[in-house]
């Protein structure tokens, strides 16, 4: 596990490398879609944290900044809008629907969220080091899911936005994503070597394990499971929006998190076979 290259931000605590010995387990290839999580609402009547709260947090540049359901901007992420009324039925906000999203993967989904679906499909979201394992594909220190080019042959292998695609470096103007989805659905593009989908550069995924930036300096070297104490969980993966021009996060070896109560358009998730 960890950062074989050096490139990762040092709050994340992406080092030291060290060596993790895992019992089999089974991981979904894809996150949970939009068509999954509609069936787990309509057979228990979930009602997601975004639901709840009356309002999510849209990319900028989804959104159309007159639209009276923006709240407002982050001071920290002037990029990211509150939207009323953003939830994952709308994941761009109330103007929006899931037409044509069924297999896309669900968003605006909190740490919570994760857990009831868990709970429902008798599964578990996957520790911080199954996740990894997983996404590595049997590719030990890789930068990616399929080696350490970006872009082998040419071929653009990550769902990575780049500054000549958003017009601008991140994170771009408005006007260039009109009318773009955000979100590819969950089995585009290829698998890993183990079969997983969409592992990097889709949308985060929300692992169980509580972070903590000094965890690897102590953590197990056999099925570890997170810190003990925090109240911030993984998140794995990147999204849409990591670009070179902004961050580097979508790495197999990236580490970020958030509240369990968050919810954003880029956040999603994917579960493990309970042990």
């Amino acid at each position: 596990m960890g950062d074989a290259h050096g490139e990762g931000l040092p709050p994340d605590g992406e080092t030291p490398v060290h060596l993790v010995e895992m019992r089999v387990f089974a991981i979904d290839e894809t996150t949970v879609r939009n068509r999954d999580f509609a069936a787990f609402v309509a057979a228990t009547g979930h009602r997601t944290t975004a639901e709840a709260s009356g309002s999510s947090t849209v990319f900028h540049a989804l959104v159309d900044r007159d639209d009276p359901a923006v709240l407002g901007a982050s001071v920290d992420a002037p990029w990211w809008l509150a939207v009323q009324g953003a939830d994952w039925r709308h994941p761009a906000g109330p103007r929006s629907d899931l037409d044509g999203l069924d297999d896309h993967p669900v968003v605006h989904v909190s740490f919570d969220d994760a857990i009831a679906y868990c709970a429902w499909a008798g599964r578990a979201l996957p520790t911080e080091a199954q996740w990894e394992m997983a996404a590595r594909g049997g590719l030990p220190g890789a930068r990616f899911p399929w080696g350490d080019e970006r872009e082998p042959d040419g071929r653009s292998m990550c769902r990575i936005y780049t500054p000549s695609f958003w017009g601008a470096p991140f994170p771009g103007e408005p006007a260039s994503r009109v009318g773009v989805a955000a979100t590819l659905p969950a089995s585009a593009l290829p698998p890993n070597g183990f079969g997983l989908r969409q592992v990097i550069g889709n949308v985060w995924e929300w692992c169980a394990d509580r972070f903590d930036p000094r965890y690897y300096r102590r953590s197990s070297d056999v099925d570890p499971g997170g810190a003990e104490r925090g109240g911030a969980r993984v998140l794995r993966g990147g999204s849409y929006l990591c670009d070179d021009s902004w961050c580097r996060r979508y790495r197999v070896a990236a580490r970020s998190h958030s509240t369990p109560t968050s919810t954003a358009g880029n956040v999603g998730f994917r579960t493990v076979g309970r042990g």
